[in-house]
């Protein structure tokens, strides 16, 4: 595990982006394709809104192909859908439909899961593993959809799986810890002094993935980094 530490979130963001790019680079050369699975949310939409401004001719991005770590059950064109949050952000990379590969929100919620899964094979074959993910950090220590007390935490039978949120009272598609670790490498992006605390009980807690859920991500083979500004570690001891 590696922590990076910035003054303030846009050299965070600036960081992460120059990350992006450098290993998308090494995985376009090595196979000729960089596979993604991005995050939802604010902070990401910075990062993919900077990749597509300044970031246009660094790759080849007819070889990028973009997956979602977990994705709200609405349809693509509500604006909670992270689909549309990424699609709109990263829009002047002009990207193809075969390139960006969205969760069918117009199935049930099982249903919905399953196919992503059967598209995640289509595309890997068995053995599927990103390049990179991106993940994110809720206060309450949750990252994609694995949200503290869900039994989704539970589960390494499946690559996706549908959550039911009790107290929001929607359903959500994520990816499962078991997936998201057998990526390459594992990149979380978060900042603001809001986050201190579910940093710290991640990184220096006790073990309780009950509690806080991102405490799941160790990759099998890979590597996780993390990009933060100085606030979000300020409860660190170290």
């Amino acid at each position: 595990m590696k922590l990076n530490i910035f003054k303030d979130p846009k050299a965070a963001i600036d960081s992460i982006a120059a990350y992006f790019i450098e290993e998308a680079k090494k995985s376009i050369s090595e196979k000729g394709r960089f596979d993604v699975s991005l995050s939802g949310g604010s902070s990401p939409k910075k990062l993919y809104e900077l990749l597509a401004q300044n970031y246009s001719g660094a790759i080849d991005w007819t070889k990028v192909y973009l997956f979602f770590g977990d994705e709200r059950y609405v349809a693509h064109d509500h604006p909670d859908s992270n689909y549309l949050m990424a699609t709109t952000a990263l829009a002047p990379l002009n990207l193809s439909d075969e390139q960006i590969f969205k969760v069918d929100t117009s199935l049930d919620p099982e249903s919905a899961a399953l196919e992503y899964e059967r598209c995640l094979k289509r595309h890997f074959g068995q053995d599927v593993a990103f390049d990179l993910v991106l993940l994110g950090l809720g206060d309450d220590a949750h990252t994609a959809s694995l949200f503290p007390g869900t039994s989704v935490l539970f589960n390494d039978e499946n690559l996706i799986k549908e959550v039911y949120l009790e107290d929001k009272q929607v359903y959500r598609i994520t990816m499962t810890a078991p997936l998201i670790n057998k990526a390459k490498n594992i990149a979380f992006l978060t900042f603001g002094e809001g986050k201190a605390d579910a940093i710290k009980h991640v990184l220096e807690g006790e073990k309780d993935i009950t509690k806080y859920p991102a405490q799941l991500i160790k990759p099998m083979n890979g590597e996780v980094q993390w990009f933060v500004d100085e606030a979000a570690v300020s409860k660190l001891s170290k």
